[in-house]
């Protein structure tokens, strides 16, 4: 046989090699040394598949023992610091238990969301890591009903019965509202985005908790929503709009980091002094927040332990999978609710 041929089974290379298929397979799958198989006879089978181009049918194998070691995780968008910070952690914490990681991004579009779904499942990963958008809920209770390994983040269906890994929104943002009060602000506008999302939604919630802890007035035009798509250019309309309606807000609470850098956009290129002129308060922070708005109060995720507990709940909902546990519905069910760390500036 030409040492150029693609060989395509293992059994070709163990013959070729004259030792056995399980050996090959325990090499080429990391575990030579777990196996105890001799360092020369590990360098063999690696020079010999580089050589003849072989790679293992990954696939294939996933049909044979029943799983491929490969985690799904779905963010709304690569790019943005949290969802990114959480997928750092989650393919470190996976990473050491030699499992991969296929990643993809939404763009928080429901269709894209479904489709990338779809996609881990023709590559058969072991199980599915998801923020989800509002429009697949029929998407999540599919994979309920397939009994697919599932954990949601950061968003959730409160209807469906089934993992989620989630921060003290509520309770967050009435904290952050409540010290800005503290500090003096008495019109406090909140720029959110998405209420239908239950995230957004408690974090509306949690300011309007510490309006009525402090016996202040709700002003609805002190409540500005931003459709997230678009949210660039919509942003300088709305607080065009709040200035002229509440020239004297003085006081502002971010839902989302990325809300609050394109407000800060919005008050440099209008020359507002928005760091003595208001008190500031936003969910999750940004190292640039630290440099232009320095006095801003600041809920930090906990994106350490958001990675690593999700992590936990999936494999262990894996080897349930792989050891063929019943449960009845909801009995291996896990919520998790995070405190956020407070960081509060004078």
């Amino acid at each position: 046989m030409s040492s150029k041929t693609k060989i395509q089974s293992l059994k070709a290379v163990a013959e070729h090699l004259h030792i056995s298929v399980a050996t090959v397979s325990w090499v080429l799958s990391g575990k030579g040394d777990e196996k105890k198989i001799s360092l020369a006879t590990q360098e063999k089978v690696l020079a010999y598949t580089r050589e003849i181009g072989y790679h293992p049918n990954l696939l294939a194998r996933a049909l044979n023992v029943g799983r491929t070691n490969t985690v799904g995780l779905i963010l709304p968008s690569i790019s943005d610091t949290f969802y990114s910070g959480v997928a750092k952690v989650v393919e470190s914490c996976l990473d050491k238990l030699n499992y991969s990681l296929m990643i993809c991004s939404s763009d928080s579009n429901g269709e894209r969301e479904g489709r990338m779904v779809r996609i881990m499942k023709s590559h058969q990963v072991d199980g599915i890591i998801i923020a989800p958008t509002k429009q697949n809920r029929e998407v999540i209770q599919g994979l309920i009903d397939e009994h697919y390994p599932l954990v949601l983040f950061d968003r959730f269906f409160s209807d469906l019965s089934t993992n989620y890994v989630l921060i003290d929104n509520r309770e967050s943002s009435c904290k952050l509202v409540d010290n800005i009060i503290r500090k003096g602000a008495r019109k406090i506008a909140i720029i959110t985005t998405n209420p239908y999302l239950t995230t957004l939604s408690f974090r509306l919630e949690g300011y309007l908790d510490a309006l009525k802890k402090n016996g202040m007035p709700i002003d609805l035009n002190l409540i500005k929503v931003i459709d997230i798509h678009g949210y660039e250019e919509n942003i300088p309309f709305a607080l065009d709009e709040l200035f002229y309606q509440v020239p004297d807000v003085d006081g502002f609470f971010f839902t989302t980091h990325i809300l609050a850098i394109e407000a800060f956009n919005y008050f440099i290129n209008n020359n507002i002094d928005y760091n003595n002129r208001f008190k500031l308060a936003s969910i999750h922070e940004e190292s640039l927040f630290r440099i232009i708005a320095p006095q801003m109060d600041i809920a930090l995720m906990p994106i350490q332990e958001i990675g690593e507990k999700t992590v936990g709940i999936l494999l262990k909902e894996v080897e349930r999978k792989f050891r063929k546990e019943n449960f009845a519905d909801g009995d291996n069910i896990e919520h998790l609710i995070l405190p956020c760390k407070m960081l509060y500036r004078e």
